[in-house]
């Protein structure tokens, strides 16, 4: 199955019943992909096993394995951990644009973040790394504990499945306060992977003060992915049909009445000169910034964290 083609598996995608079962789907589909692609040499060394470093006891050796690859594999154990992961949510009320009915994909930019991270997790759980979950909006909502177990799984897919369920609105982002206490609340070296469409920072000063908190998180020894969520047709290329709307901001609902062909050319303008500043201050800091189009499916997050994933160290 291949996940770029999300519209095979529209209609599930846009209910998200069990994000559970779904997230399985669009790793399952992407490693697939993967293998046919021209990443096919990827290694991706997952469950119970990994390389045998010299030196190492012999004790754990699988020597089935090594008849079958001629490779030494030792077997790993559910308490081994390669990595800490925390996955860090936006849910401000921007991430719930465009309703479902007027999504391409049927999907809103949470219902998109929110299969992505579970998605996430289950690779981190294939490679028995640990991980963990902080949501913030106005105010930093939750910060879990960073685990491996099962448990903890089904615990931190609950908490992502009631953000799909959230009705509010006007619901402001302060992202730049709440990664600062991300930052000083994460006590070990992690990968922090971010899902937010940035919103609050289009103006040059919020701008600074997001890669000021983001900059806290690499003092820090922290390794950061940020993904940029966007319904990019809409957000940054304004395609819409020349006719009267009347646009509402989600997060302070103000609005607009206006023709789109009145402001395209102004608002595309200032649009790319915001992802430019963007992608120059995360190059600056040494910080992946990755545009995941809620659009064009899941290997535009899952390839970069993998890639990723595989260089940390």
């Amino acid at each position: 199955m291949q996940m770029d083609n999300i519209t095979k598996f529209h209609s599930e995608i846009a209910k998200i019943q069990n994000l559970d079962l779904l997230a399985k789907q669009v790793v399952e589909g992407f490693l697939i992909g993967l293998h046919k692609s021209p990443f096919h040499g990827f290694s991706v060394e997952f469950a119970e096993h990994r390389l045998y470093n010299p030196g190492e006891s012999t004790r754990h050796i699988d020597w089935k394995v090594f008849a079958r690859t001629d490779r030494l594999y030792t077997k790993k154990f559910e308490e081994e951990t390669n990595l800490r992961c925390m996955i860090v949510m936006d849910a401000s009320s921007s991430m719930f644009f465009p309703e479902k009915e007027e999504s391409k994909s049927g999907l809103r930019k949470i219902d998109f973040a929110t299969l992505a991270a579970a998605a996430i997790m289950q690779l981190l759980r294939k490679q028995r790394d640990a991980f963990g979950l902080s949501v913030f909006a106005g105010e930093t909502e939750t910060i879990s504990e960073v685990k491996s177990s099962s448990v903890h799984h089904k615990v931190l897919l609950g908490q992502l499945e009631n953000l799909l369920d959230r009705t509010e609105r006007n619901k402001k982002t302060a992202a730049a306060a709440c990664l600062h206490e991300i930052a000083e609340k994460i006590h070990r070296r992690s990968l922090v992977v971010i899902f937010s469409d940035m919103l609050e920072n289009v103006d040059t000063a919020e701008t600074e003060a997001i890669f000021s908190a983001l900059q806290h998180l690499k003092h820090n020894k922290h390794e950061v992915i940020l993904f940029h969520v966007t319904d990019k047709s809409k957000e940054m290329e304004f395609e819409y049909a020349n006719r009267p709307y009347r646009f509402v901001d989600l997060e302070t609902g103000e609005q607009v009445k206006v023709q789109p062909g009145q402001v395209k050319e102004f608002y595309v303008d200032q649009m790319k000169k915001f992802f430019q500043r963007l992608k120059l201050r995360s190059a600056q800091f040494k910080i992946d910034l990755v545009e995941a189009d809620i659009n064009q499916g899941f290997t535009q997050v899952l390839l970069p964290y993998l890639m990723k994933r595989q260089k940390f160290n």
